[in-house]
């Protein structure tokens, strides 16, 4: 999997970068480490990390398999929107799962 394209801003300093099966997956510029994103569905919202952890939230189980799985293949990805959203810098969208 690659960068695909730009992604869309949200509005604020949260930049959407993926979205599937109803699972919208963003980041923040300039956040706080460890290395996260953050994950809405129907009004869970949770940060999780790199490698599928749940960091911090309440999601439904099922969704947070489907998450895990999406950042498990996404890592690399991952890594470089996170080092481009911490020096402030435009990042890319990635392919939904």
């Amino acid at each position: 999997m690659g960068i695909v394209s730009l992604i869309r801003e949200t509005g604020g300093s949260m930049l959407e970068i993926s979205m599937f099966y109803g699972i919208v997956i963003y980041m923040y510029y300039q956040n706080h480490m460890p290395p996260h994103f953050h994950a809405r569905y129907q009004g869970a919202e949770a940060c999780f990390t790199f490698d599928g952890g749940l960091m911090d939230g309440d999601f439904p189980a099922k969704q947070r398999k489907l998450v895990a799985a999406w950042s498990v293949l996404s890592a690399g990805e991952l890594e470089t929107d996170w080092e481009l959203a911490r020096n402030k810098q435009e990042f890319f969208r990635i392919r939904p799962l």
